[in-house]
């Protein structure tokens, strides 16, 4: 117990963009616009897919998990970012700031395991087609989902007890309309190294490693596909894959950069930190809706379909 019998503030004041402070209103327009094509968007997904036979398949059904994460993401930010930018209200309890992390940290998480998921769904369907039914079962698909999901709680259960075993004595002041854990712990007036190393073990054992395997994924499939004779063939398998290494790109070079800033840019700009932290949380689930939706021309489709029946 005296592991928390520590000096902690009752709450942390939250920060939009620094030295725009007299701009958040202008800029709280353009984040209800991405909140409501991110929300919207995600939400029209998952509904396309529960809707419409056609996309009763593993590829969608994974899609579906990456909208779901994309939503619960979504709604994690959305409270206090727009108190922070629409009501000027900054304040958020410190129990209330450890559950915002750890939501924020594992949907994060969640997404990245869901693009292994697909990036294996790709590999299957490319260079073992035939096995293609048999491998992705429906049963396979959920244990999936929930291997993915588990892993993420799992993990990340460790962080809220890490903070709240520090000493925010420091400043109550967080860089970011939300909360991190890299932003919280530097507020401790207390060695940190355990947080850091299981961070950075964190990160480099989930987000690392699968990446490494989506890049390994695509290897292999780019090798399949070389030995096509076809040339019409091989482009369209490869043109199954682009919504997918899209969505990709828009998760992890967001992500690379924040932690290769977070860690090793302590000279860069504070305003460089908010904005790099800001796009990697918000972009994806603005991007994955617009990227599915015009890059698949099943789902695609189905909205059309969709849409067209409510309007009848």
């Amino acid at each position: 117990m005296e592991w928390f019998n520590v000096t902690q503030p009752a709450f942390f004041l939250l920060t939009g963009i620094p030295g725009l402070e007299s701009s958040h209103s202008w800029l709280a327009g353009p984040l209800c616009v991405m909140y409501a094509v991110a929300l919207g968007g995600n939400t029209v997904i998952l509904q396309a897919v529960q809707v419409e036979p056609n996309l009763h398949k593993p590829m969608y059904y994974f899609l579906s998990m990456l909208s779901f994460s994309d939503v619960a993401m979504s709604i994690a930010t959305l409270p206090t970012v727009l108190r922070t930018f629409c009501l000027n209200a900054h304040s958020i309890t410190f129990d209330a700031c450890l559950i915002q992390m750890f939501l924020i940290h594992s949907f994060s998480m969640i997404e990245s395991g869901i693009l292994l998921a697909m990036s294996f769904d790709r590999y299957v369907a490319i260079c073992n087609p035939l096995r293609y039914a048999t491998v992705l079962t429906n049963e396979v698909i959920a244990a999936v989902g929930l291997g993915v999901t588990a892993r993420s709680f799992i993990t990340l259960l460790p962080l809220p007890f890490l903070i709240k075993r520090l000493p925010i004595c420091r400043s109550n002041i967080l860089s970011h309309s939300y909360c991190l854990h890299p932003d919280m712990m530097k507020l401790a007036c207390a060695d940190i190294t355990i947080n850091s190393i299981y961070g950075l073990f964190v990160l480099v054992s989930t987000f690392g490693m699968d990446l490494f395997f989506i890049f390994l994924s695509y290897v292999l499939i780019l090798h399949s596909v070389m030995a096509i004779a076809s040339h019409e063939e091989r482009l369209k398998a490869l043109n199954t894959c682009v919504s997918h290494i899209l969505a990709v790109l828009a998760f992890y070079v967001p992500m690379i950069g924040v932690s290769t800033v977070h860690r090793f840019g302590k000279h860069v700009p504070r305003y460089i930190h908010v904005l790099m932290s800001n796009v990697y949380l918000f972009v994806p689930p603005v991007l994955n809706p617009l990227i599915y939706s015009t890059k698949t021309k099943e789902i695609r489709r189905a909205i059309v379909r969709m849409f067209h029946h409510i309007k009848i």
